[in-house]
């Protein structure tokens, strides 16, 4: 079951929950025999978690549950270290569980025993969730939830950052409907300035693809943090022609060196121009005076990188470009317990 997502948080007879940043994973439990995780498109996990296989073993009877598949480390909840465990080597993969150990956040029950609940409403199926992971310990974990819109909103204010990324809504009394989306999520969408320092265009032609964002850092270098991809048709030709008169030369650019030269721990961002290096001779991104200043939303970050592209808010005509640094992006990310214990 999926969430549509909505721009203000709902209210009216709801349980809201943090929405994790990690894996979406089913996870059917047997105590007396197999244990079977499943991704959203049915990828199995099983191989690289052992941990998580382990916890559930240990569960008092069989079941199907839905939840996340999250890493918390030292440092806050670490997406890059979640990709990393899924690796091909059987001995990196128990190494990784043992240094960089996967929590399972439970926040459904479709099963229970040998009785599918998938047709009884949530309420019914969040309280036997309950009953049956209240003897369990870590890496499995029950997310926290909240009838409080109040409540809700706090966590969209307070737990964002690396980990949570949202709400979810789950009306009282909805089945379970595999494939629909059925509940309603609010993303905490955070802001930047950032500096527009080229373009990429669809296969040469006269119109906008997306533009290259860079933001500064204290010794005067432009750093690319991502993109802004999602424009209106008749509005990509028109973008083209406006900042034509910013087209620059490469030499003397801030990105002649090269730049997006270390790949990101998610991988190339979608509208991203290549891996340019000076020693290469293409060049799929047309340089622009990095003059032009727009306010961009983004939902979440890896390293000082947008993971998604980001959505265009408004230009800013009067922001100075030299004035908009990387400092933007820095910001506290909640702490596990924290997370885990949210109220």
């Amino acid at each position: 079951m999926l969430a549509r997502p909505v721009r203000e948080l709902p209210e009216g007879d709801l349980s809201y929950e943090p929405k994790w940043d990690g894996f979406r994973c089913l996870a059917f439990a047997a105590p007396a025999g197999e244990v079977d995780l499943r991704s959203r498109n049915q990828r199995p996990l099983a191989r690289y978690f052992p941990e998580l296989v382990e916890a559930l073993r240990a569960l008092p009877r069989s079941a199907v549950l839905d939840g996340e598949i999250v890493v918390a480390s030292a440092r806050g909840f670490d997406f890059p270290a979640l990709l990393a465990r899924l690796h091909p080597s059987a001995s990196r993969v128990a190494r990784l569980s043992r240094e960089t150990p996967a929590v399972y956040v439970a926040f459904d029950l479709l099963a229970d025993g040998d009785e599918d609940l998938r047709p009884r409403p949530f309420r019914e199926r969040r309280a036997r969730l309950e009953a049956l992971l209240a003897g369990a310990r870590s890496p499995l974990r029950l997310t926290p939830a909240t009838f409080d819109p109040s409540v809700a909103r706090a966590w969209l204010e307070r737990l964002g950052g690396a980990g949570i990324d949202g709400v979810v809504a789950k009306p009282l009394g909805l089945p379970y409907q595999a494939g629909r989306r059925s509940m309603l999520k609010v993303k905490r969408e955070l802001t930047a300035d950032c500096v527009v320092a080229g373009l990429r265009t669809f296969a040469g032609e006269p119109v906008v693809a997306s533009l290259l964002l860079g933001l500064w850092d204290h010794t005067g270098a432009l750093h690319h943090v991502g993109v802004v991809s999602s424009f209106p048709e008749r509005e990509r030709r028109a973008l083209f022609a406006s900042l034509g008169p910013l087209q620059a030369p490469l030499a003397g650019h801030p990105w002649e060196r090269g730049f997006n030269l270390a790949s990101g721990p998610t991988g190339r961002l979608a509208g991203a121009a290549g891996r340019w290096d000076p020693r290469e001779m293409a060049l799929d991104w047309t340089p622009l005076s990095p003059e032009r200043v727009a306010e961009v939303a983004y939902d979440r970050l890896d390293a000082l990188r947008f993971r998604h592209p980001a959505r265009l808010v408004r230009w800013r005509p009067d922001r100075e470009a030299r004035s908009c640094t990387l400092d933007q992006l820095a910001g506290d990310a909640p702490e596990p317990p924290e997370a885990f214990g949210a109220r």
